[in-house]
């Protein structure tokens, strides 16, 4: 399609380049393990009781069935046993069986819920497939506060295992699952990327000046970049992908003519356009799954069925909030402050109203501006000492914004606020991160990145050895919409029916897709997360 050039050409925007280094206390986290005859890494994955998708992670250059005395990484782990009651022992790396006795006490386990001693938990059955990982991510807790909770999972997981999460007062009850990635042996798929490269109009410019001055440039090679490490990765899982790229060239120029050539409906999903016009366009024209890539504002008046949005409506990020602090409110001060436009008005009655609901919940004080801001006096006339006083900015004014933040950071240690915005959108771009640390920034996002995680630095790794650069924000989205999407289909089943089989996490991105009877597919996965005093970001749910 004339855009294979394109791979290469960004390296050079990145002024900086981040080195991968494993320190020795990383080291120690993983061993050499020698494959044995009839072992493929699906088998020593399961003997290990994580995913054959991580196994692949760790070694990427390894095929799903490596040639016996290939030498891969495994976790390094004195003995871990599956859920079947087999374990590697890792120091003499031999099979050893356990017995496969379900040790776990007998719960009173209904509906999500374990009450023990009087004590509501948050619960959940094991299903074969789930790992540490998955439920630590799924859940916010870590591997350790689960074993506190349930001393038998220091042996592992076992399937069918009813195990306690955590405290119920820590969290809600979650009634969803979480999506097991299967690829169904032998599947095949076809996807189409429609891209706006408008390859014939930089095949005369200088590439340096290309992703000077295009910022829709750096988007769409980004977004395929990320994809292919995606279908590189899953093709290493057994799972054939056939990937056709068409160029939409400019806005409505060369959709009509892709659209007339009548091949879109042979491919099992679309991924693309970029545009929201010539994405309902495509949907109306074909039987196809068309997945929507970035964000539009005019994406919630998507009315097919076939459009499948990755990005949360804006709606959707209120309802979070408000959802978060409906859950861990319990007493203290509340205040919405808004800049009295009718756009922030109507977010501040829908909040007020939700919240009003709640039991704990007796009154809420509105600000709104007057000539343009509101003075640090008129704070201090609603805010409470010694009290917890929770602060909502329902506007998105730059102006007011600032001056908000400015007005709560000066005000006396003795009045302790914490700060929420329904989202972080360019109001805080100019603000110093130090503020939004100290009044505790708490914001609703669609993306979160715990930087420590493996499957983050397997996958910023993947993609700086192959690119020479590490992945920016688009290259990170079009792994995580491809990976999931086609995980999601190399089950073999129909795309809109694993939306019904659980929520699924991927590199920053949390697939939750709700369809309706109908309208388009929401994704109404988003994060609650909040600024810590050393500046980095923290998940609460």
């Amino acid at each position: 399609m004339g855009i294979k050039y394109m791979k290469h050409l960004k390296f050079f925007v990145f002024l900086c380049i981040l080195t991968f280094t494993i320190s020795c206390g990383q080291q120690k986290k993983y061993i050499q393990y020698k494959v044995k005859e009839g072992e493929s890494l699906r088998s020593i994955a399961k003997k290990l009781d994580m995913k054959t998708t991580e196994l692949m992670l760790l070694n990427p250059d390894v095929g799903r069935k490596p040639p016996v005395n290939t030498v891969i990484v495994i976790p390094n782990k004195k003995m871990v046993v599956t859920e079947q009651g087999n374990s590697i022992n890792t120091e003499d790396n031999s099979i050893v069986v356990k017995d496969d006795t379900n040790n776990t006490e007998s719960l009173n386990f209904k509906d999500g819920i374990i009450e023990e001693n009087d004590k509501l938990f948050v619960g959940y059955q094991v299903k074969k497939g789930d790992t540490f990982y998955s439920l630590t991510r799924f859940y916010n807790v870590s591997k350790d506060e689960m074993i506190a909770l349930n001393p038998e999972l220091s042996e592992g997981l076992k399937t069918g295992q009813i195990i306690k999460i955590k405290d119920i007062e820590a969290g809600e009850s979650l009634d969803k699952n979480i999506y097991e990635d299967v690829i169904e042996d032998s599947n095949s798929l076809k996807v189409a990327l429609l891209l706006p490269f408008l390859a014939n109009d930089y095949d005369s410019i200088e590439s340096k000046d290309i992703f000077l001055k295009s910022k829709l440039a750096n988007i769409v090679t980004d977004l395929y970049l990320g994809a292919e490490i995606a279908i590189d990765s899953l093709e290493k899982q057994g799972l054939n992908v056939e990937l056709n790229v068409f160029d939409t060239e400019r806005k409505n120029t060369k959709i009509n003519s892709i659209l007339s050539e009548n091949i879109l409906n042979d491919y099992d999903v679309i991924i693309g356009p970029l545009y929201s016009e010539e994405a309902e366009k495509v949907a109306a024209n074909v039987k196809t799954p068309v997945i929507f890539p970035v964000y539009s504002k005019n994406q919630s008046n998507f009315k097919s069925s076939r459009l499948i949005k990755t990005a949360a409506d804006k709606s959707i990020f209120r309802k979070g909030l408000i959802d978060y602090i409906s859950e861990s409110f319990t007493s203290g001060n509340l205040i919405l402050v808004g800049d009295g436009s009718s756009a922030s008005n109507m977010s501040s009655n829908v909040i007020k109203t939700s919240l009003e609901k709640h039991d704990s919940i007796n009154y809420i004080s509105v600000l709104k501006t007057r000539d343009g801001y509101i003075a640090k006096d008129r704070f201090l006339e609603v805010l409470k000492p010694n009290t917890n006083n929770w602060v909502v900015l329902t506007s998105d004014d730059e102006v007011l914004v600032a001056d908000a933040i400015n007005s709560l950071i000066s005000l006396p240690d003795s009045t302790d606020v914490r700060v929420f915005a329904i989202n972080k959108g360019k109001a805080f771009d100019k603000i110093d991160n130090k503020k939004l640390a100290k009044v505790h920034l708490t914001y609703a996002s669609d993306e979160y990145v715990d930087e420590s995680s493996k499957t983050t630095q397997l996958f910023n790794k993947q993609y700086y050895i192959k690119n020479n650069v590490l992945p920016s924000f688009y290259a990170t989205k079009g792994f995580d919409i491809t990976y999931d999407v086609l995980m999601r289909l190399a089950s073999g089943n129909r795309l809109e029916a694993t939306f019904k089989d659980g929520a699924s996490y991927r590199v920053e991105t949390k697939f939750d897709y709700d369809t309706k009877l109908f309208g388009s597919v929401d994704n109404n996965g988003l994060f609650i997360v909040q600024y810590k005093e050393d500046l980095s970001l923290v998940r609460l749910k």
